[in-house]
């Protein structure tokens, strides 16, 4: 399935680190290089950081969305994930992209501008039009109990 999405960029060093991509043929998410103007150290248990992606989306489709993951590797190896650990990019927000960069690791992690350090995933939304009811109509075999459990 293929969907247009504009791109704005808004950081002309996209154009010599790369533009969002694919790295292998069954990637299923774009990697976002660090737009920073020098390099930061985000070092753990402090505030997130938030960084520039360096361009803007325009998806203009209500039944697609933008999810902001962390680099797995990043993640294991030095402890950087997200502040808000998904970020969510709605179709119509037209506004730069932003990273929250969270260090839940135990040394600094050091970040230079044109890393890769986080990715971006497009996902199917639906939008199901929901209707208050007294009860269900069906009775599911599991029930109500067993929250975060099914037994």
């Amino acid at each position: 399935m293929s969907q247009d999405v504009e791109i704005r960029i808004m950081d002309a060093r996209l154009n010599t680190w790369g533009l969002p991509r694919y790295h292998s043929d069954g990637a299923a998410a774009l990697d976002l290089h660090a737009c920073l103007e020098a390099p930061v150290t985000i070092s753990p248990d402090t505030a997130p950081v938030l960084i520039s992606a360096g361009f803007a989306l325009h998806m203009a489709n209500p039944h697609i969305a933008a999810l902001v993951l962390p680099r797995s590797g990043l993640g294991h190896r030095q402890g950087l994930v997200l502040g808000n650990l998904v970020g969510l990019i709605d179709s119509d927000y037209t506004g730069p992209i932003m990273v929250s960069a969270w260090n839940r690791g135990m040394s600094a992690v050091v970040l230079v501008p044109g890393d890769r350090f986080a990715q971006l995933m497009f996902v199917p939304v639906l939008r199901p039009v929901l209707r208050q009811v007294d009860a269900f109509s069906v009775a599911s075999a599991r029930g109500a109990g067993g929250f975060g459990s099914t037994g």
